[in-house]
């Protein structure tokens, strides 16, 4: 970078940045190059993961941050589905997170102040989501298609967990777990935590949501912002200092929460993803009622390749009584969602969401289980007309579960 260039974007040496170790662990082989989305949508080597750790390392050797590494860069999904085949066990992910970091002091100041504003202000302040969650209806007919398709049609700005729910009378309790009610989930989808908090009192487990819990910090990790993460990590590890247990049901968020120590020293927690609790802990003490219907599984990134989440929410909805589950064709693709990318890459994410909708839609479901919110938003998008509603798995398990009353604060 020239010294001018530092000069107007506020880039300082020292900031973030893959480090020599894991750059070494890459040897080109090849491998990954039909795994990755964006490299099979365009045969480009710069849109491939072997391509992107090449840039990687002629910036480390001192070429430009520049407009191409930025492009090379914001174009990939951070999918993993390339650390999956990878011989070498290169740290993709972590890898991406931190060239992002590399690349943010070098973009416009529109685009800076955006995620200054998103990232800083508006994702880790609980009371800044409940306003943009209350402003939504007002707001969304005036944001861009891209960036509305990416906003559920309705929130819930004033709806809260209660801080303890126990297991209802008769039901032993089997122990205590916290619950991340998280920043988008919460306001969004607030049904799920709902069904979540169902399920697992239903099931014998007394579920906390300790107060002073905000945004995760993996949507900040993922765009460049990992100052930002590091502190919501803090602020997490605070939050849940006693908890034996911390049930996430969002696949992005337990993922990176599951990152926290390499993240920040001192601040691992134990985090499980959802599905894979019930997975191992099983569905105690309930019986569950017929579902006739057909539904296909969409297995969520941050899931299937960060966590290795794959038969427990199978097995846990074939237990259904009359619920079928299909795949779906080429499932492990990713449907485009990625956080924020399908309103930053529209060109690459409408072409991997219209692929995943007309896969589902071939399964002949009636319905498809997404356990990540990104994904239900992307898949909702596109799914359209087609008739096919979006369900996290948690709540089918809970319409399943044949209780006495279906009601939480």
């Amino acid at each position: 970078m020239r010294p001018t260039d530092a000069v107007a974007t506020g880039w300082r040496p020292g900031r973030e940045a893959p480090t020599p170790e894991d750059l070494s662990t890459c040897v080109a082989c090849g491998l990954c190059l039909p795994h990755c989305p964006t490299y099979r949508l365009t045969g480009d080597e710069s849109a491939s993961p072997r391509g992107r750790i090449a840039a990687m390392r002629a910036v480390t050797d001192g070429a430009d941050v520049g407009a191409s590494f930025t492009a090379f860069m914001d174009r990939c999904l951070v999918c993993r589905a390339c650390e999956d085949v990878c011989p070498s066990d290169v740290p993709f992910g972590r890898m991406m997170e931190a060239a992002r970091e590399q690349i943010e002091p070098t973009r416009s100041r529109r685009t800076r102040l955006l995620h200054w504003l998103g990232f800083h202000w508006v994702l880790p302040h609980p009371t800044m989501i409940r306003a943009a969650t209350l402003l939504q209806p007002l707001v969304r007919p005036l944001l861009p298609r891209r960036v509305r398709a990416m906003v559920p049609a309705r929130g819930h700005p004033f709806a809260a967990l209660p801080p303890v729910s126990d297991p209802p009378a008769g039901v032993p309790v089997r122990g205590t777990v916290a619950l991340l009610s998280g920043c988008v989930q919460d306001r969004w989808f607030h049904q799920v935590n709902q069904a979540t908090v169902r399920v697992l009192t239903r099931t014998g487990w007394r579920v906390t949501v300790p107060s002073g819990q905000a945004c995760c910090g993996a949507l900040a990790a993922h765009n460049g912002r990992l100052g930002v993460a590091r502190r919501l990590a803090g602020r997490a590890h605070h939050a849940f200092r006693s908890a034996d247990v911390v049930i996430v049901n969002a696949a992005g968020c337990s993922a990176h929460m599951r990152t926290y120590e390499e993240l920040r020293p001192g601040t691992e927690l134990p985090v499980v993803d959802l599905m894979a609790f019930l997975g191992d802990q099983g569905l105690e003490n309930v019986q569950l009622r017929p579902l006739p219907m057909t539904v296909a599984y969409h297995d969520a990134c941050h899931a299937l390749r960060a966590q290795h989440i794959h038969d427990a929410p199978r097995a846990l909805l074939e237990r259904i009584p009359g619920l079928t589950v299909v795949e779906i064709a080429d499932g492990d693709r990713c449907c485009g969602a990625a956080g924020t990318y399908a309103a930053t890459q529209p060109e690459l994410a409408e072409p991997l969401g219209v692929e995943k909708a007309s896969a589902i839609a071939a399964t002949g479901a009636t319905m498809v289980a997404s356990a990540n919110p990104g994904c239900s938003v992307q898949l909702a998008h596109h799914l359209g007309e087609r008739g096919v509603e979006v369900v996290h798995p948690i709540e089918l398990l809970d319409r399943a579960i044949a209780t006495a009353s279906r009601r939480t604060a």
